[in-house]
């Protein structure tokens, strides 16, 4: 059979599996610190039919002969540039602007995941939580922040410390929202729910203050949206439909040549 068939179908695979990606950023173009993701392709082993040769008796050196086997998918990233923040004004939430994730866990801290998603809440015993129910840690990374029922209000400082003035109208501490920062971002696992998970190659959780040691500053009554460009997107998706399209044209190709072949004999 010929070898541009099976190129052609490695070819398909390929942009098949980006445009995948694609259309996972164009569904979550509206979700809170979601990161957009991006597909990048390789080549095959390629088949050599004649070596490289240096100059030698009176000749010139020689380039070598080598015909390609098709592509690959050669890694899917996630894209963790900022997405742009929007003002909500709702006091629960919280917007980094610049490096770094909340850290979210079970109690005590268990099971920690991390998030760009500021849409925290208030559940019965006053924690504070993310939609999933992971409690928001402060204070190291590894306690419950906790606004007890008699606050009048409260608030969250841009440094991460959360005020609440009491019934006697006392101004008190709550605890100290932490950022948490890794070396490589990108190596982070997506786990669902707009959350991450820490991975071989993300590198160690640092918790750190906002807007200490690099980390990312906090704002208050606002979220960060996700970081997909539209324009961006149906432009990947264009070029993924004429480069699948076109990698089926050389299937067809490759099926009339040997059509012809088979019709040599009659």
């Amino acid at each position: 059979m010929l070898r541009s068939m099976y190129t052609g179908i490695s070819g398909m695979s390929g942009f098949q599996n980006k445009l995948d990606t694609v259309s996972n950023n164009i569904a979550n173009v509206n979700t809170f610190g979601f990161k957009k993701g991006r597909t990048t392709f390789s080549d095959l082993m390629s088949q050599t039919s004649q070596g490289a040769a240096a100059p030698a008796n009176g000749l010139g050196g020689r380039n070598p002969m080598q015909t390609g086997l098709g592509t690959s998918v050669g890694s899917i990233d996630n894209i963790h540039t900022q997405g742009n923040v929007q003002t909500t004004n709702r006091p629960l939430d919280l917007a980094i602007e610049g490096d770094g994730m909340f850290k979210v866990a079970e109690e005590g801290g268990g099971n920690p995941q991390y998030t760009r998603a500021g849409n925290f809440y208030l559940d019965e015993a006053g924690d504070i939580v993310n939609s999933s129910g992971y409690y928001l840690m402060g204070d190291g990374g590894v306690a419950n922040i906790t606004i007890p029922d008699d606050a009048q209000s409260f608030d969250i400082s841009p440094t991460g410390i959360v005020n609440y003035v009491d019934e006697d109208g006392a101004v008190q501490e709550a605890g100290q929202v932490t950022v948490t920062q890794f070396s490589n971002p990108e190596g982070l696992e997506k786990a669902g729910g707009n959350m991450f998970l820490a991975s071989n190659n993300s590198g160690e959780a640092v918790d750190t203050t906002p807007g200490a040691d690099g980390s990312g500053e906090l704002y208050t009554g606002a979220l960060e949206m996700s970081n997909v460009d539209l324009a961006e997107e149906f432009t990947e998706m264009i070029t993924s439909q004429r480069g699948f399209q076109a990698n089926t044209r050389v299937i067809t190709t490759s099926d009339e040549i040997l059509q012809e072949l088979v019709n040599l004999k009659r």
